[in-house]
């Protein structure tokens, strides 16, 4: 019920909007008619939205009123549909990018997988219409409607989004004495068959997982490693609608640059579609606000050879304005499901040139990394706040501290200090010396990387500790290369802190990541373990490992 009033609320705003702003435009029928009615006082304030937006720049008119279905929904719902619409400097820019890349507006076929409220549709045709400025009018009317196309799965927003596009080709309605064609579908795009039919596959997919059916998981294996991802599913979707040569322009968030769930996204992407230019967008609060993720714009260029792409960095003032900084290029691993090393502000882009020639991972200084095998809700029973015989240390994310230290302690609502040992329980046990890593971090706080060496002589006095599922484990494999107290060091460094931003999109520090950080070799950390032993202060230590990542070799 709520959405349909948030529906007949947004279709009321939009006629009004269209009466007073485009009198001879006209609407196309709804694709779907909204239940109810709403009280007179309520269409009053539409009609008045809608007077209201008609001094506003018809693009931000536009995205002002078609937002108003997607603010009036739920949050839940909202987050159900991925509807968060964008906003109209976004959409600018990506469709500049496009054109940076080939995208001719005169001949290019055009398609938004998931339309929404015409956000790319619109400045589409616009395009579109002022490249066949000279020609025809009912040509250029004929063309726009036979290479400009949107699905779209909800038909309140699918018709918000023709609306819009019909507003928008008024005026060349008008002089062709035609309707603007019927350019939105309302279609799941999930099950729509692709054509590859498309010079330009742009927009903004909805984020989220999904469920797919056996049959759509076995259609999608090639970019899926575990559950599903919306957004992920509509970039392979994207590569199969583009034409060879196509180009894709999506808005994203960054996560899958990183993390292990986006490997077969990212190998499927540099086989088929490697990325030319990637925006990084850096938006000041407010804008976007609902959506969590870090955001990006991308462009691809189907068939195209991986090589090296283009980073850019997109200043978001507003819904209409934007400020960009050019970067370089940064290359694309040699292992493509590998996390994609970019520098997220200019002054990283040094640091991951130098990166770029390390192939040494923590592998190679002989160890692995694992998740704190205790899940504690599931073992309630056993936390206890007093140690005996049978219990040992129970170690909480709390114990590592933001200045790199271990403390046993459990000072949070619902933690205890301390685990019961039963049968079968050995597996939780921890009895080697490793190094603990949050494995929640947010891009707000100082560090991304937060660790401290669990030592062995703690182990060895309480008879083994357990560690809890919110701290990552880095633990030695046989008889590893460096120390565990300087792959704490290392880790609370300023460069693996640079580093691990460079390919990490959300709050997660997954051990897939950190085994993917590129790191000097064991030799060259010998000045830095010599430094730990002798308890060397933390700037000498940091001096040395910076020294080590500005003299990489080639």
């Amino acid at each position: 019920m709520r959405r349909d009033l948030a529906a007949l609320f947004t279709q009321r705003a939009m006629e009004s909007y269209r009466n007073h702003a485009y009198p001879t435009a006209r609407f196309s029928d709804p694709f779907s008619k909204p239940y109810g009615r709403l009280d007179l006082a309520v269409q009053q304030l539409a009609e008045a939205l809608g007077r209201e937006a008609v001094p506003l720049p018809p693009a931000e008119a536009l995205f002002q009123l078609t937002s108003l279905y997607t603010t009036l929904l739920d949050s839940r719902e909202r987050s159900a549909l991925g509807a968060f619409y964008t906003p109209p400097a976004l959409a600018e820019r990506l469709l500049d990018l496009a054109g940076e890349h080939g995208v001719d507006w005169r001949t290019a076929s055009i398609l938004d997988p998931a339309s929404g409220g015409g956000a790319f549709l619109v400045p589409a045709a616009r395009r579109m219409r002022m490249a066949l400025a000279s020609v025809d009018p009912v040509f250029a009317l004929a063309q726009i409607g036979t290479r400009l196309k949107g699905f779209e799965l909800d038909p309140y927003a699918a018709w918000f989004g023709q609306a819009a596009v019909e507003i928008e080709l008024a005026d060349l309605a008008a002089r062709a004495r035609r309707p603007v064609p019927i350019v939105v579908h309302v279609a799941d795009t999930i099950e729509e068959a692709p054509t590859e039919d498309y010079g330009l596959v742009v927009g903004n997919p909805p984020y989220g997982r999904l469920t797919l059916t056996p049959d759509q998981r076995a259609r999608f294996a090639r970019s899926l490693y575990g559950h599903a991802n919306l957004y992920g599913v509509f970039t392979d979707i994207a590569v199969r609608w583009a034409k060879p040569n196509g180009v894709i322009a999506y808005l994203t968030p960054t996560s899958f640059l990183g993390g292990q769930y986006f490997s077969a996204l990212r190998s499927m992407l540099a086989l088929e579609a490697p990325p030319v230019a990637v925006d990084f967008v850096q938006a000041r609060s407010g804008v976007f606000e609902d959506v969590l993720q870090e955001t990006l714009l991308a462009v691809y260029r189907r068939g195209q050879n991986a090589s090296r792409f283009q980073v850019h960095y997109l200043q978001l003032t507003d819904d209409a304005e934007t400020r960009l900084v050019r970067n370089g290029t940064v290359a694309l691993p040699a292992t493509a499901s590998d996390p994609w090393l970019a520098p997220r502000e200019p002054h990283q882009a040094k640091l991951i040139a130098t990166a770029e020639r390390m192939a040494c991972r923590l592998a190679d200084w002989g160890y692995q990394v694992s998740t704190g095998p205790l899940v504690w809700n599931r073992f309630k029973s056993q936390l206890k706040d007093r140690p005996s015989k049978q219990t040992r240390p129970l170690i909480w994310a709390e114990a590592v501290t933001t200045d790199g230290r271990f403390i046993h302690r459990a000072e949070r609502r619902g933690h205890a200090p301390y685990f019961k040992i039963e049968r079968g329980d050995a597996w939780l046990v921890v009895d080697q010396a490793c190094v603990l890593v949050h494995r929640t971090t947010a891009k707000e706080q100082p560090r991304r990387l937060i660790a401290a060496e669990l030592p062995q002589a703690f182990i060895n006095a309480e008879g083994g500790v357990v560690v809890e599922n919110h701290l990552n484990m880095v633990r030695p494999i046989a008889s590893p290369k460096v120390s565990p107290a300087v792959v704490a060091a290392f880790l609370n460094s300023a460069a693996a802190d640079q580093l691990f931003r460079c390919i990490n999109g959300s709050v997660a520090v997954s051990a897939f990541e950190l085994e993917a950080l590129p790191l000097p070799t064991a030799a060259e950390m010998t000045a830095v373990e010599r430094l730990v032993a002798r308890g060397a202060d933390r700037d000498h230590i940091e001096a040395a490992i910076v020294a080590l990542y500005k003299q990489a070799r080639v």
